[in-house]
């Protein structure tokens, strides 16, 4: 492509004869104020705004439409054109709220900035709002005309950037505005992109409060791209789902695997925290994000391996206690940078609370035997049956770092009367022996204390085990549960009573064996800092019978201080860093945090592992690209059918062809499940691709002050 020199206020300035010569200016440093021009989008120099001086040409001309030529000499702070500037601002705050203050976009408007470059000339002309109302018809976007300078950029981003023409200009009572290209949203074909609301630069289009979080602290990627920024290890979730949408499993696969060593069994099990930020909630219902991730997962061939770093070996020993979640990915990634990793397990087989704490009804174990196969494959040590009193101790043993990753294999009693009775059963214990092949004995009638999965995987399995009546009871109200939704269902299905908004009194019992619990019901429940508070109400006090008792309202570590480790309420102290009190020594996951879920001590191991790298020499890079470049086409074009297809649920086998057994019940998506799901995803990282609006500002930055 050729090249010419043409001079921009004195400065000498070589560009490629494609550009024009606003954009000349602007890859130089040199602002010219221009407020219908986006770099994404075609020009039309409606605005005026960008107006110049070409030496040798009467008048002024439109810099955004105006190719550069040789040898031209452009003046950008003409007094012609800084008149045709002004008058253009007044025209556009003509029918503009004047007042900026109150304006949601009120520091983010470009209308604004631009008339802080240019200078308020008083708004001469007399305002003449527009008596319109704001439109609410998008779920995901609020338009409020009486903003709109009908600069284009809108109808332009959706016809140029999507190929949607979802909006256009119309004349209505005698005034030009921007209207529905159709007889409503879904006749127009909107597919909720944002891209009108990401080029607008003003408060006319923008984003409903509530769809995207308003955190100063997230990046523009995050913040757009809610379902990743949700997920802890921030899997890139739009990426693999469209994979899944064309057809390319194993790069769907890989594209997980990329931040996760456990792609399959976070496809059962993950409690999905994504789903919640999707962005479709606002339509009609989240993607069944984690559905999507079980089946890309069970169609990996392995190709990804051919990407997989592994560097040499550093000579350097880490040791790791627990073969969790958390331990089983920090010493993946820490064999992978080039370090010989031991893992303790104080259990017969590895797998932590994925093998211990969850049944087999909901993980099935050949499928955490195989990917925990595919750590050990790349040279990880796991020795099982080692139980480690010290974690000091063992680091002393030679081990230049130790990692921490203990879980949370105790369960909390709560100080009733009768919590010590035969009968009585904590959580961690009970699902550990069933796991261990070793089921405790339950009664016929089974209450379960609390509102959470784990007390649903107690319940549930209680009823395999042979329960005829099982109760589970919990503080919290219907809409406050910590368990997930799909899993309160299918228990009620399988007859499991849920007793919502109760406080427990006591364990009734005759001749030292379990008759019951009392509970009483509760209103107005709130967690202060001494606990949960509440008011009882008064003649609601009722005793479920009960012969066993199973407590699942919560865990702990199951370590003591002869550990090592600076402890606070039974939980490993750290930093921000992961480390602990002891020098060398780091922790992550439950055991640190309380428990939380699979992907969360996933994501905490990886921050580990890059800490525990850099402390053993190494840069703590542990990113890697295991999938194919992936193109996203942002021309998507009508969908008709969008808001018409909803949310797939996975298939489930019948209430009593599973409620007998511990054999899988959820089954998952097919093929045709699969991509029908996937292709309900508003693809929201489209937006990303969308160049940002700059101010003027951000030029005088560039040039450090100097303009």
């Amino acid at each position: 492509m050729g090249k010419v020199n043409l001079i921009i206020d004195g400065k000498a300035i070589v560009a490629d004869e494609s550009k024009t010569v606003l954009e000349a200016a602007l890859d130089n440093g040199i602002y010219i104020p221009h407020l219908c021009h986006h770099d994404d989008l075609h020009p039309n120099g409606g605005c005026r705004l960008c107006v110049v001086k070409q030496d040798g040409v009467d008048g002024v001309i439109t810099s955004c439409s105006t190719k550069v030529k040789e040898g031209m000499v452009i003046t950008t702070k003409d007094e012609t054109a800084e008149k045709v500037r002004k008058l253009s601002v007044d025209l556009m705050f003509k029918t503009h709220p004047s007042e900026c203050v109150g304006c949601p976009k009120y520091g983010k408007c470009q209308l604004a900035s631009i008339s802080q470059y240019v200078g308020d000339s008083g708004r001469d002309l007399r305002q003449q709002k527009l008596p319109l109302i704001e439109n609410e018809e998008n779920p995901l976007m609020l338009h409020e005309m009486y903003r709109c300078i009908l600069c284009g950029r809108c109808v332009r981003a959706c016809s140029e950037l999507r190929g949607v023409g979802a909006l256009k200009f119309e004349k209505v009572d005698g005034r030009m505005k921007v209207v529905i290209n159709g007889k409503s949203l879904e006749d127009a074909g909107c597919q909720f992109c944002g891209a009108c609301v990401e080029v607008c630069p003003t408060g006319s289009i923008r984003d409903k409060v509530g769809v995207f979080k308003d955190d100063p602290g997230l990046s523009r990627e995050m913040t757009l791209v809610p379902c990743s920024e949700g997920c802890p290890a921030h899997i890139n979730v739009p990426k693999y789902i469209r994979f899944i949408k064309e057809g390319n499993f194993p790069a769907a696969a890989a594209t997980v695997r990329e931040k996760a060593p456990f792609p399959e069994s976070l496809g059962y099990i993950c409690v999905h925290s994504c789903e919640l930020q999707c962005k479709r909630n606002h339509l009609d219902g989240p993607l069944s994000i984690r559905n999507l991730k079980r089946f890309a997962a069970s169609q990996d061939d392995g190709s990804w391996k051919a990407n997989a770093f592994m560097k040499e070996s550093t000579g350097k020993k880490v040791a790791v206690i627990g073969a969790g979640p958390a331990g089983l990915t920090a010493g993946y990634y820490l064999k992978k940078l080039g370090h010989e990793v031991t893992i303790f397990e104080k259990l017969p087989q590895a797998g932590g609370q994925m093998r211990y704490g969850i049944p087999s009804y909901r993980l099935p174990r050949e499928v955490l035997d195989r990917e925990i196969a595919e750590i050990e494959s790349i040279g990880v040590e796991i020795k099982c049956n080692q139980d480690v009193k010290s974690a000091a101790e063992l680091k002393a043993q030679g081990y230049d770092a130790v990692f921490v990753s203990v879980g949370t294999h105790a369960g909390n009693r709560l100080p009733l009367e009768g919590n010590d009775l035969p009968g009585v059963y904590l959580n961690a214990d009970f699902l550990r022996s069933i796991n261990l092949g070793k089921p405790l004995e339950v009664g016929e009638n089974v209450v379960v204390l609390g509102g959470g999965n784990v007390a649903i995987d107690c319940a549930e399995s209680a009823l395999r085990l042979g329960a005829k009546h099982v109760v589970m009871t919990c503080l919290e109200a219907p809409d406050k549960m910590t368990a997930s939704e799909e899993e309160v269902t299918w228990a009620k299905e399988d007859g499991i009573i849920v007793e919502n908004s109760r406080t427990f009194d006591a364990i009734e019992s005759e001749n030292g064996k379990v008759t019951g619990l009392t509970v009483t019901g509760i209103e107005g429940l709130k967690f202060g800092p001494k606990g949960p508070e509440f008011t009882r109400i008064p003649d609601s006090t009722v005793t479920f019978p009960a012969d066993t008792v199973i407590f699942a309202v919560g865990q702990h570590p199951d370590i003591t201080e002869e550990f090592g480790l600076e402890l606070n309420r039974g939980r490993i102290v750290t930093n921000d860093g992961h480390k602990t009190s002891m020098e060398g020594i780091y922790a992550a996951g439950d055991a640190v945090t309380g428990t939380r879920s699979v992907i969360a001590a996933i994501a905490e191991a990886r921050e580990a592992v890059s800490e525990i790298d850099k402390f053993l020499g190494g840069d703590g890079n542990i990113e890697e690209k295991l999938a194919p470049e992936q193109i996203a086409n942002p021309c998507i074009g009508k969908n008709e059918s969008l808001t018409k297809t909803h949310r797939n649920e996975p298939t489930v086998t019948d209430v009593d062809a599973r409620k007998c057994n511990f054999e899988p019940m959820d089954l998952g998506f097919d093929c045709s499940k699969a991509g029908c799901e996937a292709s309900r995803c508003l693809q929201c990282d489209l937006r990303v691709q969308i160049s940002p609006q700059k101010f003027w500002s951000d030029f005088l930055a560039e040039e450090g002050g100097q303009q």
